[in-house]
């Protein structure tokens, strides 16, 4: 595991709370945004990526955002928009002075590095993409997904939500992997069901940005996407990797491929001209 490691600490950016911790001590400074209902714990359980060797290649940054983990919850469903929580992740970075950056996540995390990337051009080095999730034309059917989602946790507490979430259909990747599905269940049974609702009903306010703004991005960009999974389907990562010009797509439908995406990482970042 390379860099170092720092203390979790707190920083108040618009009316909320967020907790976050930095790591890594050389490279350029990386972002990372995590997925809807997640959190730098849960994520460490279970990650997409290896988030200490991505230390050694980076200053790295990640936080719980707005209503997740550690950080401050606020119940209004639209705060939870992914055009808030990018405004959420420029203000953080600003507060913690950090300028020009690579936005990194995934799915949540994805939406909140594009709208982040849309609206302050000038602060975002890079970016990298990790399973982008269902946008545009195919959103309003995971937008009453969410809603269900959020009926059932309360109606039936985090039980509920864990038995739901276990029923829908796995990425190729994880495809007889447990693991998966028992990280899952433990953060959402540490998690204020009142909480995980809101987050779930808040995520129905959320899409990327248009496709002509994303086309305005030309950034390097890395995306990491699977097979096999309906949330976070191929035909996005594909429609973001035409439409932004300086875009590299790797696609995962086996654990092996899926297992290389950290090296792809390391390697995208280590390649970015020094400024």
């Amino acid at each position: 595991m390379g860099g170092s490691i720092g203390a979790m600490a707190n920083e108040m950016v618009r009316g909320v709370e967020l907790n976050y911790v930095r790591s890594g001590d050389s490279g350029p400074d990386v972002v990372w945004g995590h997925g809807l209902s997640s959190n730098r714990r849960s994520e460490d359980g279970f990650g997409l990526l290896d988030f200490g060797r991505l230390a050694g290649a980076c200053r790295l940054l990640r936080y719980d955002a707005r209503g997740h983990g550690a950080s401050g919850y606020t119940p209004e469903p639209t705060a939870y928009s992914w055009t808030e929580l990018g405004r959420d992740q420029l203000a953080l970075t600003e507060q913690l002075g950090i300028g020009r950056y690579v936005a990194a996540g995934a799915s949540m995390g994805c939406g909140t590095a594009l709208h982040a990337a849309v609206s302050a051009p000038d602060r975002i080095r890079a970016l990298v993409l990790v399973i982008p999730p269902t946008a545009w034309e195919t959103r309003a059917e995971r937008v009453e997904i969410w809603e269900q989602v959020a009926q059932v946790i309360e109606a039936k507490g985090a039980e509920g939500f864990i038995a739901g979430m276990a029923a829908m259909p796995k990425p190729d990747p994880l495809a007889g992997r447990p693991e998966w599905d028992d990280n899952m269940a433990a953060n959402a049974r540490r998690t204020d069901p009142v909480r995980l609702a809101g987050l779930f009903r808040g995520a129905g306010h959320a899409d990327l940005p248009p496709r002509e703004a994303i086309a305005t991005i030309t950034v390097p960009t890395l995306i990491l996407a699977w097979t096999g999974d309906p949330g976070h389907p191929q035909s996005t990562a594909e429609q973001l990797a035409e439409l932004l010009p300086q875009a590299e797509l790797h696609l995962a439908s086996t654990w092996d491929q899926f297992r290389r995406w950290t090296d792809h990482t390391v390697d995208f970042l280590t390649s970015l001209p020094t400024i």
